[in-house]
């Protein structure tokens, strides 16, 4: 059915709260500011979040916080981020990837409030939202506002899939019992981290967002007109984002997701791998928006580095049909099933990234997932009704 506000829709109409940060002045005016930021903090002209609060009268910018893979965003995944001092701005920069992940009373003392500006790529097991948390978490316990400049999901905010996290399996790759695709913006998962009383002693933040303006809940990224800028050094583009859902899974075994070639998490493979049998096996899934062909690639980093990796590329069809969660647990499985002796589990990373132990134990079983999937889809029914309390935008 043809939906009323598309017709005419102008695409470069979409702005980041980082465009409309002058229609709070009153959350700023005045005060010293810390801001959680990276490379991606630009608005949609192109302007640098910390140049936005310089410009804006009576704020003073006193401290960056870089998350996982820095504030340049070149960092790879996993590498320790240290504290340092920004060439650009002279500002102290924190670190919250390495021996801190949770901003500090020090780090704290001499900023009235706290800012987050990141662009997410919309699943759970992304490090970003756990940063978010724990320095909304920080900024409760030691009395400072915290301010979240909302950005799109780049995967849609209506879409939901997969397993809902077990609080049991938490980590920084997953803190809150939330699907694997949560279909939120980070602000809309701020408010219900803050609502639902998930952090730790159940604190609640002086919370505020900061909306954006024409996103609807149904627009994929390259639909808000907005300029993608790869969130991390593995997601190069929309496409990737759009199955990393899936094939991160990947990174809790044996096998290589891609990671050192030109198209990481959109193929994957093994010195040991019999590709075509894997990929005939997946093709017969018939799984909903991809199908995929025999490769062959040599990591320059990461698993099976310099070595010849006999694989399987994804071929990306319909986004919007695709299943990435689904699709990432098949590959799993199937490569377990042809290569029993071969394929080796980083269990407790896996289970992590799954948010249960449900998943392996059903693939090392051989069961049928197909329970599994009806239990994933009671409980992301169930955490849609959940989140629209804290929902900021429509349809």
């Amino acid at each position: 059915m043809a939906t009323a506000w598309l017709v005419g829709y102008c695409p470069a109409a979409v702005r980041t709260g980082l465009d409309n940060v002058g229609t709070s002045p009153e959350l700023f005016e005045g005060k010293r500011v810390g801001i959680i930021a990276n490379h991606t903090s630009y608005n949609s002209r192109g302007k640098y979040v910390v140049d936005m609060f310089r410009a804006m009268l009576g704020v003073q910018v006193v401290a960056l916080f870089s998350p996982e893979h820095g504030v340049q965003g070149t960092a790879e995944a996993g590498v320790a981020i240290g504290r340092w001092a920004d060439p650009n701005y002279g500002l102290p920069v924190h670190s919250l990837y390495g021996e801190t992940k949770k901003p500090t009373p020090e780090m704290l003392a001499n900023i009235d409030v706290l800012v987050f500006d990141i662009q997410d790529v919309g699943a759970r097991f992304y490090t970003y939202v756990s940063t978010m948390a724990l320095a909304m978490e920080a900024a409760a316990e030691n009395g400072k506002p915290f301010v979240v400049l909302d950005r799109p999901n780049p995967l849609n905010g209506e879409q939901v899939e997969g397993e809902v996290l077990d609080p049991s399996f938490a980590s920084f790759v997953g803190l809150y019992p939330i699907p694997v695709r949560h279909g939120m913006t980070v602000g809309e998962l701020a408010r219900m981290i803050n609502g639902e009383g998930w952090l730790t002693g159940g604190v609640r933040a002086d919370l505020a967002v900061v909306s954006m303006t024409s996103w609807y809940r149904r627009l994929w990224y390259d639909q808000t007109g907005l300029s993608f800028i790869r969130p991390s050094p593995n997601i190069p583009d929309l496409d990737t984002a759009a199955i990393y859902p899936g094939l991160c899974l990947l990174e809790g075994t044996n096998v290589s997701e891609g990671r050192g070639t030109p198209i990481p998490f959109r193929q994957f493979g093994a010195p040991w791998m019999n590709a075509e049998s894997v990929c005939c096996s997946l093709n017969a899934l018939r799984l909903p928006g991809a199908w995929f062909e025999t490769t062959s690639f040599v990591p320059t980093s990461s698993k099976y580095k310099d070595q010849l990796c006999h694989g399987v590329r994804l071929l990306l069809g319909d986004k919007k049909r695709l299943d990435p969660f689904r699709t990432g647990v098949e590959i799993v499985n199937q490569i377990c099933r042809i290569h029993p002796d071969q394929f080796q589990w980083n269990v407790e990373h896996f289970d992590r990234l799954c948010g249960t132990d449900a998943i392996r134990k059903a693939i090392v079983a051989q069961a049928s997932l197909d329970e599994l999937r009806e239990r994933w889809r009671a409980e992301c029914d169930a955490f849609r009704q959940a989140r629209t309390e804290y929902l900021l935008y429509p349809e």
